[in-house]
């Protein structure tokens, strides 16, 4: 009888593929600045002179038309709810400062106004104890 063909070695598992190295993790993006336009920084600076000369009513048109131009800056609904302060409406200054906020994400500078705008605006309407939980919140630090 010839001989047994010579028989392959028996076959090892394969070894898992190595994983891929990790990716380097991207840069974190620089905290975003909101800014006004050109027009809209205008019309801010027009209307917070009309307040300071106690045109209250001309000061809320200005800003109107600001928020015409720019209604998702965080920035001009801060400025109407001073106003709104100024005209002792605390409840729509609130409802302004929480736009402010809504709108403010990244900006810890504008989310910081947002938030002590929103503090005045409780306080003026009694809600002290409203007051401190959003001044202990970390966009206020």
């Amino acid at each position: 009888m010839p001989p047994a063909p010579p028989q392959p070695p028996p076959l090892q598992p394969a070894l898992p593929p190595a994983p891929a190295p990790l990716a380097p993790r991207p840069p974190e993006p620089p905290p975003r600045e909101i800014r006004l336009s050109p027009a809209t920084r205008s019309l801010v600076t027009q209307a917070q002179t009309q307040a300071a000369h106690g045109d209250l009513p001309a000061a809320s048109s200005t800003l109107d038309r600001a928020l015409r131009i720019e209604p998702n800056n965080s920035l001009l609904w801060i400025e109407l709810g001073r106003l709104r302060l100024a005209e002792s409406d605390a409840h729509q200054a609130e409802v302004c400062a929480d736009k402010a906020l809504a709108l403010s994400s990244g900006d810890h500078g504008t989310q910081r106004q947002a938030g002590r705008l929103l503090a005045d605006a409780l306080r003026a309407q009694g809600r002290n104890q409203e007051a401190r939980e959003v001044e202990s919140q970390p966009f206020m630090h």
